[in-house]
Formats: structure tokens, sequence, C-alpha cells
């Protein structure tokens, strides 16, 4: 009774990053030091962007067999650590294998922030600084609220070199010909995202009532 009683209080084993890769993909949770740590939860800002950002960061990468992968893709990004950025590219002609975890780092991993601080917190300083000791070289961080896009370069000495933009077009270092294009990009979200207009209200009124309508 007394080892029963002891192993109830223990606390629970450190999950492995095999076993972390391994859970469903329904599971959700990234892999901190050990032990699952809730992922935020996105809006409709968040995700309009994301899609923007993989369709266009997906045209280029098509061309030269680069993969680019969603936020199910894991990486192991040490050996107590898995993160699910919202976008993985890797370098052309990488090649990952059949299994469900990573631990090649990619050319350009994307977060685009929530609004939540701790999510906030985790993807400026967190996983920043373990993307960067993973060895990934471009680092895009997305405010969608600011509408500014952070790229972090790592440089020779491991760090990375901030370079920040809000409108224009925005080249990322290493991929020759790929151009974010960011008056494009809010241009398509706001359209997503922002208040139906006071003229369109009144024709969606009307066109629920023609519905209701039909027998």
């Amino acid at each position: 009774m007394r080892s029963l009683a002891t192993a109830e209080i223990l606390p629970p084993e450190p999950m492995t990053l095999e076993a972390w890769a391994d859970m469903d993909e329904d599971e959700p949770g990234e892999l901190v030091d050990g032990h699952l740590e809730d992922e935020e939860v996105p809006n409709h800002l968040h995700e309009a962007v994301v899609a923007w950002l993989l369709a266009t960061l997906h045209g280029w990468a098509s061309q030269r067999r680069a993969a680019v992968l969603g936020s199910d893709h894991k990486l192991g990004v040490s050996k107590t650590h898995g993160r699910k950025p919202d976008i993985s590219m890797y370098a052309p002609g990488t090649r990952l294998g059949r299994g469900s975890l990573s631990r090649t780092a990619p050319l350009l991993v994307v977060e685009v922030l929530s609004p939540r601080p701790r999510d906030i917190r985790r993807d400026r300083l967190d996983k920043r600084a373990e993307y960067a000791h993973f060895g990934v070289k471009l680092y895009l961080l997305v405010d969608p609220e600011a509408r500014v896009l952070e790229l972090h370069e790592l440089g020779a000495d491991g760090r990375y070199v901030l370079d920040a933009a809000a409108e224009g077009k925005l080249r990322l270092p290493g991929c020759e010909g790929l151009e974010l294009d960011l008056d494009a990009l809010w241009a398509e979200v706001a359209w997503i995202v922002d208040d139906v207009s006071d003229e369109q209200a009144p024709r969606d009124a009307e066109a629920t009532e023609g519905d209701d309508d039909v027998v």
C-alpha cells in the first residue's frame, strides 16, 4: 500500500520526443521540458495570415523541390523540446522521410502571433531561442494586429539579427526570387476579417429574409 500511495503523488515521467511524435494528430500540445504545453488558440486573423503565407511560400518552393509544411509538422528542436510552427519551409532538395518527427532544421520557420500574452512571450522569447539553437536560418515572426513582419536571420555567432517591415516587399535572404508582398498580404487579410460594411449588412439581411420565404 505504501508503494502505491507513493506512486500516486510522484510527478509523471517526462515524455520523450519519440512518444510525443507518436501521439495522435488530434492530440494538441507542444513538448516543453518533457511535458505537454497547451498550444495557442488561433483566430480568423491568425489563420488568414497563415493561409496567405502558405500559398505564397508554396508557389516559390514547388518549383525548387522545397517542402513547405503546416502546423501539424513536428520539430525536435532539442532532447526535451518539440515544437509545431505555423509554417516550416526546408531548403531545396531536403528529404524528410516518412516519420512524424523532424530533427532537421528548416530553412525558414514562421510563427504568427496570437493575442494572448503568454503566446506572444512564447513566440518572441522561448521559440526564438530554441529555433536559433536548432539552427533555423530564418525566423519570420508576424504581428497581424500591428501589421508588421519581423525577419530574424541567424548570424555566425548563433544569434538572430532582426529586420522588420510593414509595407512594400520583403526579400528573404538565401531564397532567390522569393518576395513577400506585404501590401497584398494586408489587403487580403482585411478583406477576409474586417467587419461587414454598412452597405453590405442590409443586403445580407434581405438575402436572409428571402431565404425564410422559401418553402
